[in-house]
């Protein structure tokens, strides 16, 4: 017999070399806690990004609430879209029951989500000065409409104000449209990202100073961030954006062409690219020409160029004209409907779509995140459908924060809770390694 000799079996880890195995499977986010007190799109963008590579995200709901505001009802789209891989924690923070959960909650968590007003952030003490008092490292990320502070701060905002008072309907559209908003959520969407960023560079710092920190960001800020060279040309010398439609507000011709059989889109404002453009267009020596000869004399003349370059493309199938421009070095590509866009065979190497099974409401697609990690080749995990009302909220008070069975049954009959029926159907949360 054979001593001092440890067999493994194939494919059957010890225990200790499966945590292992899942420790370094696990996704970058999965050691963290966030608590998500956040509505409507731009704080559950952040979240969500968090959830989706490996946070644990408890989503704060009043008892009552039934999820069927921004977002919609729970089992449509984009609630579905906004809120999966989340826990729901079903809690009255107005009760002292419910303070006390938070202040439990509050002292193991990395990190807290808020868009409230100021008035009732305090009220409720979510306000950072009150959550550090809880938790030293805790990380308190705000989103609001104008920033916390000034003139505005107490100013209820979404993103169709946003869009008109950051200045960006003004630079979209034509002379003829007058303004138009943008057909996305942009200043949500925008913001959430950033909030995202801005917390994440505050739990690296976290890591060296060992402490919490407030960080914010604002509908507008995160807007006029985004309109990015439009808003320095103006800073620069006053000079007010132009709406100038489909074409680039200062590199011409960039923008939307027409072809025989729809509209594409080119980009050739450098000086060699339009010199290969009318080559391939047969334009001769256009690009000699005084209003032609370099990009501020095309931008001046605008209107005329374009006039000449659809007039040639006009000549030429879509298909067949982005071809010839792609191998000259020109980007080019179709305008595409979102279904066409999302069957292009390019979206199957970008792992952004996601099949799920909800246990009610059968199958259908998310949307993933568009961000790729070498470590991680699968990309972000879309591992749970979005949460019911009040679904883990017995679990998260019994076995998160150490609550009693008699204590619970008090936060019932308080009503600073509600607890979801319990079921066999329910849906695993835990991280895939």
């Amino acid at each position: 017999m054979r001593t001092g000799c440890h067999h493994r079996f194939v494919g059957l880890p010890l225990i200790e070399d499966r945590k292992r195995i899942r420790i370094m499977n696990a996704l970058p986010m999965a050691d963290l806690t966030v608590i998500d007190l956040t509505r409507h799109r731009a704080g559950p963008v952040t979240s969500r990004l968090l959830a989706d590579w490996g946070a644990t995200v408890i989503k704060i709901e009043e008892p009552t609430d039934l999820g069927d505001s921004m977002g919609g009802a729970r089992e449509g789209f984009d609630y579905q879209n906004l809120h999966r891989n989340k826990r729901s924690l079903s809690v009255d923070l107005k009760s002292s029951d419910g303070q006390a959960i938070l202040k439990r909650l509050v002292a193991k968590a990395d990190v807290v989500l808020e868009n409230f007003r100021p008035e009732v952030k305090f009220r409720l003490g979510v306000d950072y000065a009150s959550l550090k008092a809880l938790n030293p490292t805790i990380i308190c990320g705000s989103i609001s409409g104008f920033g916390q502070q000034g003139p505005l701060a107490t100013r209820p905002a979404v993103d169709q104000i946003i869009q008109g008072m950051s200045g960006l309907m003004s630079v979209t559209g034509t002379d003829t449209s007058g303004p138009l908003r943008t057909g996305v959520a942009m200043a949500d969407v925008s913001a959430g990202m950033n909030l995202a960023i801005v917390v994440l560079m505050a739990l690296y710092e976290r890591q060296r100073t060992q402490q919490g920190q407030w960080v914010t960001t604002s509908l507008l800020e995160s807007t006029l961030a985004m309109m990015d060279f439009q808003v320095a040309r103006w800073l620069h010398d006053g000079q007010e954006p132009e709406r100038v439609g489909n074409d680039h507000p200062t590199l011409m011709p960039t923008g939307v062409v027409h072809t025989q059989d729809g509209t594409i889109t080119l980009a050739a404002a450098e000086d060699d690219k339009f010199r290969v453009l009318c080559e391939v267009l047969s334009l001769g020596p256009l690009d000699q020409q005084p209003e032609y000869r370099d990009v501020r004399a095309r931008h001046q003349y605008r209107h005329g160029l374009m006039a000449v370059i659809n007039a040639a493309t006009r000549q030429w199938e879509s298909a067949s004209l982005i071809e010839q421009l792609n191998a000259r070095g020109i980007p080019s590509g179709p305008v595409l409907s979102v279904e066409e866009a999302m069957n292009q065979p390019q979206m199957r190497e970008l792992n952004m779509v996601h099949p799920m099974t909800h246990p009610q409401w059968g199958s259908y697609v998310l949307l993933g995140q568009p961000m790729q990690m070498s470590a991680h080749p699968d990309g972000a995990a879309v591992r749970a459908v979005a949460p019911g009302h009040s679904e883990h909220t017995y679990d998260l008070l019994t076995q998160t924060l150490g609550f009693t069975e008699e204590q619970v049954a008090q936060f019932v009959e308080s009503e600073a809770i509600a607890i979801a029926p319990r079921s066999s159907e329910g849906v695993s949360h835990e991280p895939v390694a």
